[in-house]
């Protein structure tokens, strides 16, 4: 609905989508608020200079606080107010648990492990173009979500490494991982082929692998090797008209790693050509520099867009609990 003063008004007859106001304002800006409360985004002011750097739609912080989101369900309701469709999570690597609803938890991995920073889904053609977060725990210590701006990764990466990206832009990516039978919540890829392609049927699985252009080998110990690519690594955002470094390189090259895959051997260029590990670590460097860390209370939501954004998990003092949910 337009309000009288132009903006654009979602209302729902759900309980709790009834306490949200959600407005749309000039430059793209989105606000969700109780309705009793007026529109506030709350920075980051340790980062001003990064901050500064942020162009509309407000990307960083918390601009979701103070909602009436006392659980998962809640949460739940919350996502299905903005009305944009599921994106089942088929092909992703973290081990993930259903809730309710298309409410899971974000990643599982052990609390004292860093998760790099990556496009949600970056390395499979089907991806989330938004993703919602919800605090049901907050954590003692830690645990913070970093995002930092894709384009500016990638004119950062092009201005300080041109032949490198020319590369990447000329050859894309492969991505490779071996999964096991079943979820292994030691590993930050530990999720399992049945989990991964969701069924438990080995032909199924070879169906939806080659619905995404993955080649999938079965191994002896009753896992599977999954080869994805090779697959653009640099993006064009055409509702911004601008690149974004579009790709889960760091987060493989630095994270995937446990007994069954050697991170290195994760991701290579398109052309099989390993990638150089002193630009790899630059570009992790990078990715510190620009990013702004968003904390977490309980009841905080957070939408980030992933055309945009890529995000990464600090490590933390248990306990925290994360929901999530993906959108197309």
């Amino acid at each position: 609905n337009i309000d009288k003063n132009g903006r654009t008004v979602c209302r729902n007859s759900n309980p709790t989508a009834k306490a949200l106001r959600i407005e749309t304002f000039p430059g793209g800006n989105l606000a969700v608020t109780p309705r009793s409360v007026s529109p506030t985004l709350h920075t980051n002011h340790h980062h001003p200079q990064t901050l500064s750097r942020l162009p509309p739609p407000p990307i960083r912080s918390r601009p979701l606080q103070r909602l009436p989101v006392n659980s998962a369900t809640d949460f739940n309701d919350v996502v299905e107010a903005f009305g944009f469709d599921e994106l089942p999570y088929v092909g992703g690597a973290a081990p993930r648990t259903s809730v309710v609803g298309r409410v899971f938890t974000a990643n599982e991995s052990p609390p004292d492990q860093k998760i790099p920073f990556h496009h949600e889904m970056a390395q499979v053609p089907e991806f989330p173009s938004k993703l919602f977060f919800y605090c049901e725990v907050e954590p003692n210590s830690g645990g913070e979500t970093p995002i930092v701006l894709s384009h500016v990764v990638y004119e950062r990466m092009k201005e300080k490494h041109p032949e490198f990206v020319q590369r990447l832009e000329e050859h894309g990516l492969v991505y490779v991982r071996v999964l096991g039978e079943d979820d292994d919540p030691s590993s930050p890829i530990g999720r399992g082929w049945k989990s991964t392609f969701l069924t438990h049927d080995k032909n199924v699985a070879e169906e939806r692998a080659a619905k995404l252009g993955m080649k999938l080998e079965w191994t002896e110990e009753g896992g599977a090797k999954t080869i994805m690519g090779p697959i653009p690594a640099i993006k064009f955002d055409k509702s911004r008209n601008r690149k974004v470094w579009f790709n889960s390189m760091v987060a493989a090259y630095t994270g995937w790693e446990d007994k069954r895959n050697d991170p290195r051997k994760a991701v290579t260029f398109g052309n099989g050509e390993p990638l150089p590990e002193d630009i790899v670590h630059d570009c992790l460097r990078i990715l510190e520099e620009e990013c702004v860390a968003v904390p977490w209370q309980r009841g905080d939501v957070l939408l980030i867009d992933n055309w945009a954004v890529l995000h990464s998990r600090r490590p933390f003092v248990p306990p925290r609990r994360v929901l999530a949910s993906l959108c197309k």
